[in-house]
């Protein structure tokens, strides 16, 4: 059964107006009482949800499987110092660079079409990372994922928007499918470290071929369209902010692990100034901008973008500098560093589902105040931690992060899903996604290779302090609305 969504109605606002990737059905409507939220949903429409999550978890779990693996991975591999940290951040710097412009195209081509090609190709290409014969060739295989993730991630979101055009019900579902997708930054490091103790680092690669299948082959019922009235593509726009975001996460990932006065970071980093700089000048004459003045000028759309980046921020950044200090200075061999985390996993894989609807109830904005007090806390416990500390304080550190990660992450993700238009529902998801993973770039550069947990811990607490600030100067008509499930043109969702 193919699942269906109709075409906004004719009360909407102009914006709101125009086509959003459509579900056709054979015989009829699946009104928004019966969607999959409801409990009386189709099976298809349960099948397609569920397969539209096991590509998110996916892409999540790609986000931290490698990191304990790195050591097994320098053996094998002979890779030298500056070429081993690349192994993982090339998957960021590429899914970054890309997230804005596969939002566009997936608003330009159709949702599932695009998702679909992505999904596939992550399988492949999985594949072909686990041959790698070397450093330099799964570096290239790592960037060709994020490739592939960055088509995957705006694409399904608004999928899932098609799939309930209902705000309220949207809310649910979007902080559904964080909660479970989400899953897969937890598992991360537990399961790389156990197949590394298995098989070695290529078995990491090995998972994700059979998820990518799974997920292609519940998500083809769904039938999206393109919009009828297409836009313009904004090529100069796409172009420049995939060379700011690429230039940028590559000057901060090459400073942090080479150091702050080498020439490729500051040649990284000035092109992402100028950049940014001709963005902002042609996006003034752009016919159609890439990132529309319509979400920019949404309070809660530029509060969430200004979160997400802190939110993974914090989240990378300790992730990486703990797996650091476990290996390196507590030398635990990858699969007791995976076993460490496992006090995180339990959070981060059960509080999601409690998290999200108490976003649904408060809104999005008092749930992050309060995750970055929880923060401002983790980044105070790993100031305390020496070469000689007690494990106990770093897991406390971890499952108060997890705590903090899980009451923003879906909050936001949901809210934003609300707080766009529709029509652009895959551009604003894009944009969200890119600067979670600018903020997941910034956090290995800055926290994971400052010296001494001390210095990160400082760091982790400036960034969710600045955050908690931003966030409480946010106007609070944006989070009775997020409450409410309100544009805030006065519209449901």
């Amino acid at each position: 059964m193919a699942l269906t969504d109709e075409a906004a109605s004719s009360q909407t606002s102009p914006i709101q107006s125009q086509t959003a990737p459509a579900y056709a059905a054979p015989t009829k409507t699946v009104p928004p009482q019966h969607s999959p939220a409801s409990g009386t949903a189709s099976r298809a429409a349960k099948a397609a949800f569920a397969g539209i999550v096991a590509g998110n978890f996916m892409v999540l779990l790609d986000a931290t499987i490698l990191n304990v693996a790195l050591p097994d991975l320098k053996t094998h591999l002979h890779a030298s110092a500056a070429a081993l940290p690349w192994t993982v951040d090339a998957y960021t710097v590429v899914f970054a660079g890309l997230m804005l412009a596969s939002g566009a195209v997936a608003d330009r081509f159709g949702a599932r079409r695009v998702y679909q090609s992505a999904v596939a190709l992550f399988g492949l290409i999985s594949l072909l990372c686990a041959l790698a014969p070397n450093a330099a060739g799964l570096i290239a295989g790592r960037a060709l994922l994020g490739s592939a993730a960055a088509g995957m991630v705006p694409a399904s979101l608004a999928l899932l928007a098609g799939l309930y055009p209902d705000a309220k019900e949207r809310m649910k579902a979007v902080g559904a499918w964080a909660a479970l997708s989400g899953i897969g930054l937890a598992v991360g490091p537990v399961l790389g470290g156990a197949l590394v103790a298995a098989g070695g680092w290529r078995l990491v690669f090995v998972v994700n071929p059979p998820l990518a299948l799974v997920s292609w082959f519940l998500v083809r019922g769904l039938v999206s369209h393109p919009a009828e009235q297409r836009k313009k593509f904004d090529v100069p726009g796409l172009v420049l902010f995939t060379v700011a975001l690429c230039a940028l996460t590559y000057g901060l990932v090459d400073a942090g692990t080479r150091g702050w006065g080498t020439p490729a970071a500051l040649v990284a980093l000035a092109i992402a100034v100028l950049a940014a700089v001709a963005v902002a000048f042609v996006e003034r004459r752009a016919e159609t901008p890439v990132l529309p003045p319509e979400l920019l000028r949404l309070g809660r759309v530029r509060s969430n973008l200004v979160t997400a980046v802190a939110a993974n921020y914090i989240f990378y950044g300790l992730l990486y500098s703990v797996s650091l200090w476990l290996e390196e200075t507590r030398h635990l061999s990858p699969a007791m560093t995976g076993v460490a985390f496992l006090p995180m996993m339990v959070p981060l894989c059960i509080l999601p589902f409690l998290t999200s609807r108490l976003a649904h109830r408060f809104g999005a904005r008092p749930m992050v105040m309060v995750a970055m007090v929880a923060d401002i806390g983790v980044g105070a416990l790993l100031f305390t931690v020496g070469a000689h500390s007690s494990l106990a304080v770093v897991t406390v550190a971890q499952v108060l992060m997890a705590v903090a990660t899980t009451m923003t992450i879906p909050s936001i993700t949901a809210d934003m899903a609300v707080a766009t238009p529709r029509p652009l529902a895959a551009t604003g998801q894009g944009a969200l996604n890119a600067a979670r993973q600018t903020g997941s770039a910034l956090g290995v550069a800055i926290l994971g290779t400052l010296s001494g947990m001390h210095a990160a811990g400082i760091a982790m607490a400036a960034g969710a302090l600045i955050t908690l600030v931003l966030t409480g100067l946010t106007r609070r008509s944006s989070s009775r609305s997020a409450r409410l499930g309100v544009t805030p043109n006065g519209r449901s969702g």
